[in-house]
């Protein structure tokens, strides 16, 4: 019976143009192992491993306590194109998949599993865990020489969720980590990563020079010297290695229109004013455009973009 509530469970996500797979809850203690194998093996900066690696709880929640599926989940999404007015001129500022709304991709994810478990007797319940592995590690994606995971038909430009169930594991899809077969040879995300965090001596890349993890920061931390301003390309994260790589290219020009900024509001934003003091109506773009999250990093990493100290 749980198979065919799974394979129901499959087939709703490919309705709404999602993609998912089911592993077992017993690989829970394997995945936290292989990444602090990774740390002992000094192959982590120690910046980035406290600051990303340490908030994961590798255990079911006590809501659901006899959890024996993780559920993964990807949700396509596209590149979101803000614009702000500077000087008289409109300037775009993109902003990657999965920045913006995850918090209403995660709670529709969790939403439809509830909709299609809950009459058969299961429950659902958020994860707190490392998305991209899990994505990896359950087939639904592959590596790619960047590190980015890659899911067949929507390249790099998908959310990952991970959410646990009751529902049994009828057919584990755990499997060993692997890249794209197309990486073997092809070395374009390498060569456009200015920063050299994409190497050819390993596979696991240097977090640490990531432009993404160096943006990505609370807006009071500087630029390390070594970052060259003219690197920036987005207005969180970086599109680089992405808009690059072949595997994107069905989905490169799948771009959206997101808020636009009077000069004003550009202004008001590149001073770091608070949300609190900010034009109603400012506000209100920022709260539909789901930037508030952002608001305290915007100063910096605008700035850059529009090349003002």
């Amino acid at each position: 019976m749980s198979e065919k509530i799974t394979q129901e469970l499959l087939s709703r996500l490919e309705e709404r143009g999602y993609k998912g797979r089911i592993v077992s809850t017993r690989h829970l203690g394997k995945l936290r192992e292989e990444i602090e194998a990774q740390y002992r093996q000094r192959l982590f900066d120690e910046e980035f491993y406290h600051e990303r690696l340490t908030s994961f709880t590798f255990s079911p929640p006590e809501s659901l306590p006899d959890a024996r599926s993780l559920i993964v989940v990807a949700v396509p999404q596209p590149q979101i194109r803000i614009t702000f007015t500077w000087d008289g001129e409109r300037v775009p500022a993109m902003v990657p998949p999965t920045y913006l709304h995850w918090r209403e991709t995660d709670r529709q994810v969790e939403g439809l599993l509830a909709e299609t478990l809950s009459p058969q007797g299961y429950r659902v319940a958020q994860a707190v865990l490392p998305e991209k592995l899990l994505a990896v590690h359950s087939g639904l994606g592959a590596y790619g020489r960047n590190n980015i995971c890659y899911v067949e038909g929507m390249g790099s430009f998908h959310r990952p969720t991970v959410v646990y169930s009751d529902v049994p594991c009828q057919e584990d899809n755990w499997q060993e980590l692997r890249m794209m077969e197309s990486c073997q040879k092809c070395s374009a995300c390498l060569r456009r990563c200015p920063t050299g965090a994409i190497t050819a001596e390993r596979f696991l890349f240097h977090a640490e020079r990531c432009i993404t993890f160096r943006n990505e920061k609370p807006g009071d931390v500087p630029f390390p010297a070594w970052l060259d301003p003219s690197w920036h390309n987005c207005l969180v994260g970086c599109l680089r290695c992405q808009s690059i790589c072949p595997q994107n290219d069905d989905v490169l020009q799948w771009v959206e229109e997101g808020t636009e900024f009077s000069q004003e509001e550009t202004a008001l934003l590149l001073q770091g004013v608070a949300l609190d003091q900010l034009p109603t109506e400012t506000v209100a773009k920022l709260q539909q455009s789901d930037l508030v999250d952002l608001l305290d990093i915007i100063p910096r990493n605008l700035g850059v973009l529009l090349n003002r100290p």
